[in-house]
């Protein structure tokens, strides 16, 4: 909290800067900023002490409720306030298309036409907040030199008298809401009644709502046509005190002209035949409704002729925050189309969608729903980003493109047939993520579409929303894509196992971060005799898996010029040392003798080996061993010889096939070793695939899985 208000001080005495003590500074400094602009309305944030967070302290000219989203928004939000503190400057947004394409989120919660500026309440020392104010949307395209000018002073100078209570030591923090001013001329109470008299000899009707939608005046008229008594009326929602009024497109009326200021009018049906007409008149301090009997309306479809042919409100605030939050959970592109197809395509009454990407200067299709031929949307893939098409131009462009009919397409886009048949209208949303065109959004509909204009901003919203997904969806794939071709190339291709073993393998990536590890093994061949390594670097990252590579070519090499097992592992643990990752490894290190019958086992801090004996008995190998790799460069390891008769099963594995939470690891084994004896005797790739498929941690893959089965083979 940077509180209330300037703390009292001596009597009479001036606050610095011309505001009195113990007067609220932020809601007087944004009243007055408002006043000297012309906006209707704005709020001041300020910056939270760990100057992470920005809280709104206090609004003018509209509900709080409007703006629920952002009452509290970290400072790399995307939205204006956050990003004039960031850059220091002022960040002006003017109308809904801007609104939409810069800051999606905002424009599909408030799908209004408002123009918007925000500003970095701040001194050359220190950062205290931000102030939005907003304008009708008529408002003209660029701020005027006057408007930019009492915007800055006016910071500045707030910012000064919060930096004065910051040195005084007098918190600062949220202040009443400014929400409704006096009406000059009509100050005293005579003044009132005599309005109010005036008001009721009006032959229609007149309510007057405050900022919330409250009803604070009904004339004898306006209750006689919604057919209340004023006293029922008096301090209600308009659309709660009058139950056929409960509509969400009526009160999206009532904030649409609140945000927009202007006129907005509707048309709807007092049960159980009479039309009503409402027409609502926008003002700083709340509105006024005129209520009358409207003409004759012919047809039920035609309940709200003076109301757009698809409501305003395409999408509802829990809508958005529903999809939102299922974008956010998105990880690779098949899950963006997905979701997209679950979340947003019956939200705006869609039939099919198609998402285009671009690579090498042509377009490409990134996935697609709801096409019965799929060859119609593949025609897309290849087309060079110079042909002028639809998907093209909104790709390079960055400017969305609506077509309400076939014959509206083909007029502005002749002798083009990349449409398929079966759909009448299309818009083609661009996706722009941070600052780049990511994508284009095809949305297809069955029969000719209308696309009104909050409809259109509402739809290039979720355009930027989806875009967003989609950035880090494709960052993703492609590390995943990195990821999978690191650990590939660092695993061994494929196993050869010297004559007397049969050997098989499987690596699982955790579900969890980049799909890579430091697990490892390999079968190095060194005929008559085989080594067997087995092993796992800390982390589930690129350094982890780097390092993994660089242990197991040490080993190959090590095995190679002839070092008895202990010895590898020595070498290998001073190679770690030497490396000075600061990473530890576990390792398992076997010389296998198949004519001998036998394996000479070293072991540094990894899980136990276990043994399958031809009777289907099982036994955990109880090793000697030594620390894990990477420690201490005086470490010695220890071997163990172990007989391995023929038809016998090795299992050599990593933690994650055993490990699990609220498991003990003895437990585990033992249920490994369960598992073991219940298989019975099969192929060694069945076995491998069926261990994986029974064990609860392998399922869970909260770790790397790497497994190893070696069998002595039974001579024939």
């Amino acid at each position: 909290m940077v509180g209330v208000s300037d703390g009292p001080g001596p009597a009479g005495a001036p606050a610095a800067h011309g505001v009195p003590l113990g007067q609220p500074i932020l809601s007087l400094a944004l009243a007055s900023m408002m006043a000297e602009v012309g906006a209707h309305s704005g709020a001041v944030y300020l910056l939270s002490p760990d100057e992470t967070v920005l809280e709104m302290a206090v609004t003018a000219g509209m509900p709080r409720a409007f703006a629920a989203p952002w009452q509290r928004v970290g400072l790399n939000a995307p939205i204006p306030v956050a990003d004039a503190v960031r850059g220091r400057r002022l960040v002006w947004v003017h109308g809904e298309e801007e609104m939409a394409r810069r800051y999606p989120w905002i424009s599909v919660v408030l799908p209004y036409p408002f123009a918007l500026a925000a500003v970095p309440v701040a001194t050359p020392a220190a950062v205290y907040g931000a102030v939005f104010v907003t304008w009708p949307g008529r408002h003209a395209p660029e701020l005027s030199d006057a408007e930019r000018e009492h915007l800055t002073g006016a910071c500045e100078r707030l910012a000064l008298r919060l930096e004065r209570a910051a040195a005084e030591n007098r918190p600062v923090g949220p202040e009443a809401d400014v929400l409704a001013t006096p009406v000059p001329g009509v100050a005293d109470t005579l003044g009132s009644v005599e309005a109010a008299r005036m008001a009721s000899r009006l032959p229609y009707g007149l309510v007057s709502l405050d900022l919330h939608g409250r009803i604070g005046f009904v004339n004898t008229a306006a209750a006689g046509l919604l057919g209340r008594r004023p006293g029922d009326l008096l301090g209600s929602l308009l659309w709660v005190a009058v139950p056929w009024l409960n509509d969400p497109v009526y009160e999206d009326r009532y904030r649409a002209a609140l945000i927009s200021q202007q006129v907005m009018s509707f048309v709807a049906l007092r049960p159980p035949g009479e039309w009503l007409s409402f027409r609502l008149y926008p003002g700083r301090t709340g509105l006024t409704v005129r209520v009358s009997r409207a003409r004759t309306v012919a047809e039920p479809a035609r309940r709200a002729p003076a109301v757009e042919p698809h409501p305003a409100r395409l999408v509802t605030i829990s809508q958005v925050l529903s999809l939102a939050g299922a974008l956010t959970e998105a990880v690779g592109v098949q899950d963006v189309v997905q979701l997209v197809w679950d979340e947003v395509a019956p939200a705006v009454g869609s039939q099919a969608f198609a998402i285009l990407g671009s690579q090498g200067g042509r377009l490409h299709v990134l996935g697609h729903r709801g096409y019965e031929d799929a060859r119609v949307v593949e025609r897309f893939t290849g087309l060079p980003l110079t042909e002028r098409t639809p998907g093209t131009q909104a790709l390079s462009s960055g400017v969305p493109a609506f077509f309400e009919s076939r014959e509206e397409l083909e007029r502005l886009y002749p002798g083009r047939h990349e449409t398929p048949d079966g759909f009448s209208a299309w818009a083609y949303l661009p996706l722009i993520a941070s600052g780049r065109p990511v994508g284009t959004c095809v949305l297809a509909y069955a029969e000719p579409h209308p696309f009104t204009t909050d409809e259109r901003a509402v739809l290039t919203s979720l355009g930027g929303l989806i875009a967003q997904a989609l950035e880090r969806a494709l960052l993703y794939d492609a590390k995943h894509r990195l990821a999978n071709g690191l650990q590939q190339a660092l695993l061994p291709r494929s196993l050869v196992p010297p004559p007397g073993l049969d050997a098989a393998a499987r690596y699982l990536p955790a579900t969890h971060g980049m799909e890579i590890g430091g697990d490892f093994y390999d079968l190095v061949p060194t005929r008559p005799l085989a080594a067997a390594v087995i092993g796992d670097v800390q982390g589930h990252n690129v350094t982890a898996a780097g390092l993994m590579g660089q242990i197991r070519t040490g080993v190959r090499a090590y095995t190679t010029v002839g070092q008895a097992p202990h010895e590898v592992m020595g070498s290998t643990n001073r190679l770690l040392i030497d490396l000075g990752a600061e990473l530890f490894a576990s390792c398992l290190y076997l010389r296998l003798d198949p004519a001998r019958g036998n394996a000479v086992m070293a072991r540094a801090g990894h899980p136990p080996p276990l043994l399958r004996r031809p009777d289907g008995r099982v036994r955990v190998l109880d090793l000697a061993g030594g620390p894990l790799l990477g420690i201490d460069s005086a470490a010695v390891y220890p071997t163990t010889e172990v007989s391995l008769a023929p038809g016998s099963v090795l299992v050599l594995y990593t933690d994650g096939l055993v490990e699990s939470p609220g498991i003990d690891i003895e437990d585990a084994l033992v249920e490994l070793g369960g598992l073991l004896s219940e298989i019975g005797d099969q192929p060694l790739e069945n076995l491998a695939d069926e261990i994986l498929r029974q064990s609860p941690a392998a399922r869970e893959r909260l770790d790397d899985v790497a497994l190893l089965l070696l069998r002595a083979r039974v001579e024939a």
